[in-house]
């Protein structure tokens, strides 16, 4: 391979092996440009069902369905060369047993050409985890708090406090020796997930985690300061395109009203010796 080819996106094997290395980076991303904006700098990219609430204005990722997660799978595959894309599995499209979840991911991986596909649960989707991998589905984990069982779960709460603690470490080793080759560990304390981190063989991914997961991601939105409002714990905001967004807006409705927009750069001449 000559110097100057272009790198080739890494695969789950290759996500695996970085156990214990150079931190993996990791985003969400529901469209082409914004996978375009990040294709560089990310070790893999997740087409996340927090679309349903990021884009959809949906309460919740319940809504969230097979259709739409093809859809902006299909969008973001479009904006990578780079980095591996990970798409979630959205709820109802794998609980019920191994076999419908393995035509869902197969559904999934074929229309998108996601490297991997990601599911929820710990100790109980570990039989489906299994299946779908000896079936060639390479599968991310996602434990702690897992956002499909938010209504089980009593809200958006910190998982594996006190006694719960035990129930959350057999969750990250029941998805280790299911064959996931990472999982993400959300809204876990610190201490934790460095035990887990510690303990599992594969890498671990945090979101309201600890510093010493194996990578990190965050929801792009979050970050970037799109949302005005809402803003978890475990966000660092990198900008407030949010607030600027809305007062770039603000400016354009204030010149349109004021007939300051369009100027005379931006309209054409009747005759085609003019401006075009």
């Amino acid at each position: 391979m000559s110097a100057t080819a272009r790198k080739t996106a890494p695969m789950p094997e290759d996500i695996r092996a970085r156990k214990g290395g150079v931190p993996l980076v990791s985003l969400t991303a529901y469209t082409t440009p914004m996978a375009q904006f990040m294709d560089a700098h990310c070790d893999f990219v997740l087409v996340g069902d927090s679309v349903g609430m990021v884009l959809h204005g949906l309460p919740s990722t319940l809504g969230v369905t097979m259709e739409m997660m093809i859809l902006h799978g299909q969008a973001v595959r479009r904006g990578l060369s780079r980095a591996m894309m990970v798409v979630d599995m959205p709820f109802g499209s794998y609980e019920a047993g191994p076999e419908e979840a393995f035509r869902n991911a197969a559904r999934l991986m074929s229309e998108t050409g996601a490297g991997a596909v990601k599911l929820e649960g710990g100790v109980a989707m570990a039989p489906t985890i299994a299946f779908l991998v000896a079936r060639g589905v390479p599968v991310m984990a996602h434990v702690g708090l897992t956002p499909q069982s938010i209504n089980t779960l009593g809200g958006y709460k910190v998982q594996g406090r006190g006694d719960a603690a035990a129930a959350l470490m057999a969750d990250a080793r029941a998805v280790t020796s299911a064959g996931a080759f990472a999982v993400v560990l959300e809204k876990v304390p610190a201490a934790l997930a460095d035990r887990v981190t510690a303990e599992v063989g594969i890498p671990t991914i945090g979101i309201g985690a600890s510093a010493g997961c194996d990578g990190q991601i965050l929801v792009v939105d979050d970050m970037l300061g799109l949302f005005t409002a809402f803003r978890p714990k475990f966000v660092k905001r990198y900008a407030t395109l949010g607030e600027q967004a809305e007062a770039a807006v603000a400016a354009y409705a204030e010149e349109v009203r004021a007939r300051a927009f369009p100027g005379p750069e931006h309209v054409f001449a009747e005759t085609a010796g003019g401006k075009s």
